[in-house]
Order: C-alpha cells, then sequence, then structure tokens
C-alpha cells in the first residue's frame, strides 16, 4: 500500500499538550525559539544549529515538511501547550519504515520550556500515537551517549536500551567522534 493513502489524524492531544503537524505559518514560533535556545542545540544538532537561519528559512523548511508529513515521509511534529497555545518544541517520527511499522523518535524542546516534563510527556503520547493510530511495531529513539537530558525520556519511558553504536556519528561541530544509544519499544 502506498503510504500517502494511509489515513490517521494529523493533530493529538495529551494532558497539557496539543502536538500537531506543521502549518504554514508556523515558522515565527519555531524561529523565535531557535533564537532563545541556540546555545543549547549547537551542541547537539549539526544540520540547522551550526547554520544560521532567518525566519523565511525556518518558514520554508516547515512547509517542506508538512507536505513531507501529508506525503507520509517524514512526520515533523510542533509542540504547543494546550491552553496558553505557546511552544514548546519539535519531534516527530522519523525515518518511517510503512511495510515493518517502525518509526524514530527525535525531539528537541525551547530551553525555556525545559525542566517541566513536557518533552517527556511529548515523547509518551507521540509513542501512543505510533502505537495506536500508526500500529506501530517498533519505536526507537537514538541519542548521543553524552546527551544525558536526551536519553532520560526514553529511560523515564521504559524504552530498552537495545545497544550502544560505537564511534558510529560526529559531534554536531564535527570535532569528535561519537557513540550512540539506540532505545526501543516493540509491540
Amino acid at each position: 500500500m502506498n503510504p500517502i493513502l494511509i489515513d490517521f489524524p494529523n493533530q493529538f492531544t495529551t494532558e497539557r499538550l496539543l502536538i500537531r503537524a506543521p502549518l504554514p505559518g508556523d515558522g515565527k514560533v519555531v524561529y523565535e525559539s531557535i533564537l532563545s535556545s541556540i546555545n543549547e542545540l549547537k551542541e547537539w544538532f549539526s544540520l540547522f544549529a551550526q547554520n544560521e537561519h532567518s525566519e523565511q528559512s525556518i518558514e520554508e523548511i516547515l512547509r517542506e515538511e508538512h507536505v513531507k508529513f501529508i506525503k507520509r515521509e517524514y512526520l515533523r511534529l510542533l509542540i504547543f501547550d494546550k491552553e496558553t497555545e505557546q511552544f514548546i518544541g519539535l519531534s516527530g517520527l522519523y525515518k518511517p519504515d510503512w511495510e515493518i511499522r517502525k518509526f524514530e523518535i527525535g525531539y528537541w524542546i525551547d530551553t525555556r520550556m525545559s525542566g517541566k516534563g513536557y518533552m517527556t510527556e511529548a515523547v509518551q503520547g507521540i509513542t501512543n500515537f505510533a502505537f495506536t493510530e500508526l500500529k506501530a511495531r517498533r519505536v526507537e529513539i537514538r541519542c548521543d551517549t553524552l546527551n544525558y537530558k536526551s536519553k532520560a525520556i526514553p529511560e523515564r519511558l521504559g524504552f530498552q536500551l537495545e545497544g550502544t553504536l560505537r564511534c558510529n556519528d560526529l559531534s554536531a561541530d564535527k570535532s569528535q567522534i561519537r557513540d550512540t544509544h539506540i532505545y526501543a519499544l516493540v509491540k
């Protein structure tokens, strides 16, 4: 079956959060969040955090990801406070394998929102969404072994550490070789 024919909601909620696909016009809040969090993001993200972006370039990226969501190629998700509508962070279900029904969750949070349990709640919600709406058989989280905040989330949520890929990636600034933990839940 062509994945574009798979129907599922483009948004859902958790206790405190609205989690949804990107929409045209989201570039402004995401850009402002990146600016406020750039020092933390630079440590872990090589693609967008190491290069300067404009509000327009972020808007372009999100519009492209909106199209990829519709085509079921890449399921970017934006996280908002359900009551205040304040932007909290980005996540998504990456590298979808529709035959196996396998997905990888990635995430980052606006530094100003960190430490309140939002990302743990979001990842739990996204995991539930993957298993219930997308009929996932496997959900993975991969993170740098030195990113203690990031790896605390799958550990809190009961993901199993399946292994460590040694010397498999470069640090975001490309100055060091790094290891990656692979966590997973399967059904």
